[in-house]
């Protein structure tokens, strides 16, 4: 089991108002999930956030983002496409249907992705949830082999750039983040996010996360694998340093049952790193100016 999360403080909770959380994993899903995308709006409203993008490894989230808005107003809900087999994998005209819908964030192959086909390289001892969903798809003759960097990956690029969205590194390895990173800006994306680059699947050191911050790309620390244990506090306190706050955005990705609630992660996340001498200034820059900016509010 994960470690118990307090409630966080007063002050954590004022710092993060109005910011969006940017990575959740909530129902409607194949996992089961801690809360459901109407719950959480709800949530979010009493809170004072300001809304949140909803991630599926499985299937675009536009459309129930929309739904969200019309039954929560004042909380924006925003919807996203991750590029996994379930959506064509590199597909750009699956992208150019979930722009014109209102998608802010691409994500590129999480779960199919060629590095977490890969054996070498270190794994997190604890798998996550979808590798078993993975698993039941492979038995059942369902499984496409993973989505590969290819000539594909030019047109979806154009279609984000085109578009003004986000473009998120997802699984991806370190030689492949370093790619992406440098094929999305000369393609004219605007904002490039390297996901969770501390996870053991990516393993980007610190040197080179500094180096990625430098082309302009934002490195993004995701509560849900520091909170268990994959990612150590330590090490992301290090590379927020090494970075600094301004390339550097909070998510949560939260939504499992286990751990704290999806709504109380951006705080508690700040609460940390108060704690390890962060200004209130750095945490603001960090859970609320840059997700807002990713968030197009």
């Amino acid at each position: 089991m994960p470690p118990t999360a307090a409630e966080p403080s007063s002050r954590a909770r004022e710092l993060v108002r109005g910011a969006y959380d940017l990575h959740v994993h909530v129902e409607p899903d194949l996992a089961p999930r801690r809360i459901d995308d109407l719950g959480l709006a709800r949530r979010f409203a009493e809170l004072g956030l300001a809304g949140f993008v909803l991630k599926s490894h499985y299937a675009p989230t536009v459309e129930r983002a929309a739904v969200v808005r019309a039954a929560v107003p004042g909380v924006r809900a925003l919807g996203a496409i991750t590029l996994n087999t379930g959506v064509g994998g590199l597909n750009a005209q699956a992208v150019e249907i979930a722009a014109r819908g209102g998608a802010r964030i691409v994500w590129l192959p999480t779960v199919d992705a060629e590095n977490e086909a890969r054996e070498e390289g270190p794994k997190p001892a604890k798998q996550p949830v979808w590798r078993a969903i993975q698993d039941e798809f492979a038995a059942a003759g369902l499984a496409d082999g993973p989505v590969q960097l290819d000539g594909r990956l030019a047109k979806v690029l154009e279609v984000v750039a085109a578009h003004g969205i986000v473009l998120a590194t997802g699984h991806l390895g370190r030689a492949e983040i370093h790619r992406v990173v440098d094929d999305a800006l000369a393609a004219g994306v605007a904002h490039v996010v390297v996901t969770h680059p501390d996870y053991p699947t990516q393993g980007v050191p610190v040197d080179e996360q500094r180096e990625l911050a430098g082309r302009g790309a934002l490195l993004e620390r995701c509560f849900a694998p520091i909170h268990t244990g994959k990612v150590s506090w330590d090490m992301t306190f290090e590379a927020i340093r090494a970075t600094g706050p301004k390339h550097n955005v909070l998510s949560t990705d939260l939504g499992q049952p286990a751990n704290p609630p999806v709504e109380d992660g951006l705080a508690l996340l700040a609460d940390r790193l108060l704690e390890a001498g962060f200004s209130d200034d750095d945490v603001h820059t960090m859970a609320v100016v840059n997700t807002r900016a990713l968030a197009g509010a």
